[in-house]
Formats: C-alpha cells, structure tokens, sequence
C-alpha cells in the first residue's frame, strides 16, 4: 500500500510541478495560442515515463534469470547450495521479508537482486564470488542483497525512472514544437525539424536524466551496505 500511494503521489508531483514551471513562465498561454495541448502532453509524457519503467520492474525477475543464465536452486543436496538458501532464509527472516529465490550464475565475482515485489524477489550471485571470497564474505554480500529487496529499492529506482523519463518526453517535444515554429517557421503539421529535434533532446536530457538516476542508485547502495551490516 506504501508503495501505490508513493506512484500515485510522484505521477501527481510531476504533473503540479511542471503546470507550476510553466505558469511561473507563462508558456500556458503561448502554447495555447501555438495548438499546443499541454495537459494532453502532461498525460502523455507520463504514460510514456512510467510504462517502460513499470513494465521493466514487472519482467525484472525473468530478464535477470535470462540474461545472465542464472539457475534457481531447488531441491539439492549440494553443501554450498544448501549453505546459501539457509543464509538467505536466515537474513530474509531478520529482514521481515518472505524467502526469495535464490539463484547461482556463472561469471566473475558478482551479485544481484530484483524483483517487482519485496516478498517474492530473486537473489542470484556468481560462481566467481562463491570461489573468491570465504563464507562470512558471501554472508555480507547477501545480506547487502536482502537490504535492496527489504528497503524496496528496485521499486523506488522504477519510480525516479518514471519521474525522469516523464520529464524527458514533455521537455523533448516542447523544445521540438519551438524549434520547429519559431526557428524553421514551419506553420504546417510538425515537421522533420520537430522529429529530429526530439530526438536528440529525449538522448542530450536522457544524459542528464541518468546522472540523477545514478546519483539515487549510489545512495541506495550505501544503505545497502548499512542493512548488510545490520542484518549480519
């Protein structure tokens, strides 16, 4: 419930802060008089914003697994394999979170976690990892990796996703509309000058729009790191 009410107060906060800036401006009024439908545009750019964060949250667990091949333990009777799910039991139950899969891939030493839902999530770490470092190590990692899931991290990562996307479209296509009226003087349909436009703003703000995202992505690793060091 935490959660929904957040996605439903950020996609509100998007939408008041950006019919503010153009107030404050005054661009209302000459994107009326342009054609333009700002609140058309709003709704759009969220749409936009937030489905391809969301559906990447969504599929998140079967991507993983696909991508780097990583294998869900199961029944085993393999000591190492019975050691990491009875771990992650252990920090899960600390934690206040249901069990997640666990899961072992081949690669250099690494670990991760995903998942739409912090009760049923995926923890996977590498053959790498598991040959380098001794268990109170592996110990540390996964309880770093329970921290992102009890902290809910891949969700609150979708959501600022969604936030800098959205402003990502509606930015890109305002700045279209003006090169394409004002500088080309078109005063027809949008034409390519509103398209090309678009397009290398939405990479150019995309840019800036990924150093937020990785700013957030750095502070969430650090309070990763406080869970680990909490739970183990």
């Amino acid at each position: 419930m935490k959660r929904v009410f957040l996605f439903i107060a950020t996609n509100l906060a998007v939408v008041v802060l950006l019919s503010i800036v153009l107030n404050v401006l005054g661009l209302n009024r000459y994107f009326d008089q342009s054609g333009i439908n700002v609140g058309a545009l709003l709704a759009f750019s969220l749409v936009v914003g937030f489905a391809g964060s969301i559906f990447s949250l969504l599929i998140s667990k079967p991507m993983a697994k696909w991508s780097t091949g990583a294998q869900v333990i199961g029944d085993t009777s393999d000591g190492t394999e019975l050691w990491l799910l009875a771990t992650v039991q252990r920090l899960a139950d600390r934690a206040g979170i249901a069990m997640p899969e666990v899961a072992i891939f081949e690669g250099e030493p690494n670990a991760f976690a995903t998942g739409a839902f912090k009760n049923s999530a995926l923890v996977a770490v590498s053959t790498g990892l598991l040959q380098s470092m001794n268990r109170e190590e592996v110990e540390a990692v996964l309880g770093h990796e329970i921290g992102h899931v009890a902290n809910g991290d891949m969700v609150t990562l979708a959501l600022i996703q969604g936030v800098v996307n959205t402003f990502v479209v509606f930015l890109s296509r305002i700045v279209g509309h003006f090169v394409d009226r004002v500088v080309l003087r078109n005063e027809r349909e949008m034409g390519l000058g509103f398209y090309l436009t678009v397009f290398a703003c939405e990479i150019v703000f995309g840019i800036f729009a990924s150093m937020i995202v990785m700013w957030f992505s750095r502070r969430r690793e650090f309070r990763a790191d406080a869970a680990s060091a909490s739970l183990v």
